[in-house]
């Protein structure tokens, strides 16, 4: 009788080693190793194989077909997907513990169940008789939604062959289980044979299917990183769990451009979609505060405001503190020294603390101006006029660089009512265009302040 073999399995990231290690060599993880059996390849003679390999075929002779798109009656996920659902699509959606991805899931369910499609929703994590709670309180209902509370992946393929589902929602991939394993469950030979299950019932039933996928403390889908290479779409929904609203980004997607984001408002009755998100940043803004400045940053296609608040504070301590809220760190202390240096603002022995309000997360080069500004104005303490916002890279000469769609960006500056945008004199804009706001180019991020406040007591 052969001698089962058996290897360790690191449970962070996947890597395998012939013997037990306490630090993997790959990740650096600690204790994530874990012993799994080998499983037995078959073997298949060589005549056998040779009938059964496809051949390669030519370009010019690939069959191609313009793929349709199903919409799916949330606008807002639509422009996230790319303008609808990709038949035959594995889509993988992660976020924090009760941030609403089932809620999502579940309201998709009922607006797709209206078009005429068939969904399945399993869940290895609530009864049938919770999910029918929760869609209660959704008015989510429908002949064709089918709930299922079951983890066996072997059933569950039976199911999928008796109902013959349109649309296959699986909540969550770490409960499924593959019964072929003897690996535990939610480790990481069990996420990714599930995965590589649903990959191939998508594949050759055309079914397009939702995968609920939890989230490591660092903000990363448990499991390995191999699991977001095999789907199609990763999406996140993220969101501040002390605030009613909800973002869905993209982090890739075979079928359209990633990072887009789209906008929800979590309520008793479900989420609800927010149709312009630069209103709600923006609605609790002080007209005369100092440290606030507006930037038009990109998200994906759609231009967004937000409002980037500073506050410099003498420091008590020999070290200046930085601290930033949905900010990069190192981008702000960046921006700090140039402002020490080509602006000649000391800021050495002044704590820094910075934040994006609404809970958004911005890290695009094109807030390098709004920071600086916002920074300048808390120090001076002189506020900043509430009809201007600010667009720009900021280099480390202190020059003021062109950034991406900026006419996009002006427009929706001029839709909101602002008077006044500094963007990059190098940016080209388009002769032909009418904006209904004055556009202001600045070369340096001297001249940025001194523009910015011309008619205030501030000197360099």
């Amino acid at each position: 009788m052969a001698k089962t073999k058996s290897h360790f399995v690191c449970q962070n990231c996947g890597y395998v080693s012939p013997r037990m290690l306490g630090r993997c060599p790959n990740c650096g993880a600690w204790n994530q190793f874990v012993e799994e059996l080998e499983r037995p390849k078959a073997k298949v003679p060589q005549a056998q194989l040779s009938h059964s390999v496809p051949q390669p075929t030519a370009l010019t002779k690939v069959a191609f077909d313009e793929t349709r798109r199903i919409v799916t009656g949330l606008s807002e996920l639509d422009r996230v997907l790319g303008g609808g659902l990709v038949p035959g699509s594995l889509i993988l959606i992660g976020g924090d513990p009760g941030i609403g991805k089932s809620t999502l899931l579940l309201q998709v369910s009922g607006q797709l169940e209206q078009t005429g499609g068939r969904v399945l929703y399993v869940s290895g994590e609530e009864s049938p008789s919770q999910i029918k709670l929760r869609a209660n309180r959704l008015h989510v209902s429908g002949q064709n939604i089918f709930l299922y509370a079951q983890t066996d992946m072997n059933i569950i393929r039976q199911a999928i062959a008796q109902q013959q589902p349109d649309y296959l929602i699986i909540d969550s991939v770490q409960t499924m289980n593959e019964p072929e394993l003897s690996s535990a469950v939610g480790s990481v030979a069990q996420i990714r044979e599930v995965t590589a299950e649903l990959m191939n019932i998508a594949k050759q039933q055309g079914i397009t299917i939702f995968v609920v996928g939890h989230v490591t403390k660092g903000g990363a889908i448990a499991g390995p990183k191999i699991l977001e290479h095999m789907v199609d779409t990763v999406l996140y929904f993220e969101g501040d769990l002390h605030h009613n609203y909800r973002m869905l980004r993209s982090v890739k997607n075979r079928f359209g451009s990633t990072n887009e984001i789209g906008m929800f408002a979590m309520h008793n009755d479900g989420l609800q979609e927010v149709s312009n998100p630069s209103e709600i940043f923006l609605e609790e803004r002080l007209a005369n505060a100092t440290g606030s400045a507006v930037v038009v940053s990109m998200e994906g296609t759609r231009p967004i405001l937000v409002e980037i608040q500073s506050l410099i504070t003498p420091t008590l301590y020999g070290t200046a503190k930085r601290t930033t809220t949905g900010l990069d760190h190192n981008r702000v202390s960046v921006i700090m020294a140039v402002l020490e240096k080509r602006a000649n603002i000391l800021l050495q022995n002044q704590d820094a603390y910075l934040k994006a309000t609404g809970g958004v997360r911005l890290d695009e080069p094109a807030i390098d101006l709004a920071m600086a500004l916002a920074i300048v104005s808390s120090y001076r303490n002189k506020g900043l006029p509430a009809q201007d916002c600010f667009v720009g890279e900021i280099g480390l000469t202190g020059e003021i660089r062109r950034v991406n769609l900026i006419e996009q960006r002006i427009k929706e500056a001029a839709k909101l009512g602002f008077r006044r945008i500094f963007i990059p004199a190098n940016n080209q804009l388009s002769a032909d265009e009418q904006y209904k706001i004055e556009i202001i180019g600045v070369h340096t991020i001297v001249e940025a302040i001194k523009k910015v406040f011309e008619n205030s007591a501030i000197t360099l």
